[in-house]
């Protein structure tokens, strides 16, 4: 029981780890194609740069709360797991 408890909290450490370095390769991808778009609208545009400046800027909050979803995703996958007490346990060594 306590070795299963601690293989399933080594993979969710390591699904969480993985979910964070995803979504913070896809929001830093999304973020730079969005910033190259507006950057090259008000080069050709350069009245347009309020408009084009305050959509950027909501976008670029839409995609960086995806990034935050995925940390709390991440957040519950490491604290809220079942048979957290046993596996503190194990590694407090209180298990024995």
């Amino acid at each position: 029981m306590e070795a299963e408890a601690l293989k399933f909290f080594v993979a969710c450490a390591m699904s969480a780890g993985f979910a964070i370095g995803v979504a913070a390769f896809g929001c830093g991808i999304a973020q730079g194609m969005g910033l190259k778009g507006a950057v090259e609208g008000i080069a050709r545009n350069p009245e347009a740069s309020g408009k084009v400046t305050v959509t950027l800027l909501i976008g670029l909050a839409m995609i960086e709360s995806l990034c935050i979803y995925a940390l709390v995703v991440a957040l519950i996958l490491l604290y809220a797991a079942p048979m957290t007490k046993t596996v503190t346990a194990l590694v407090t060594g209180g298990g024995h």
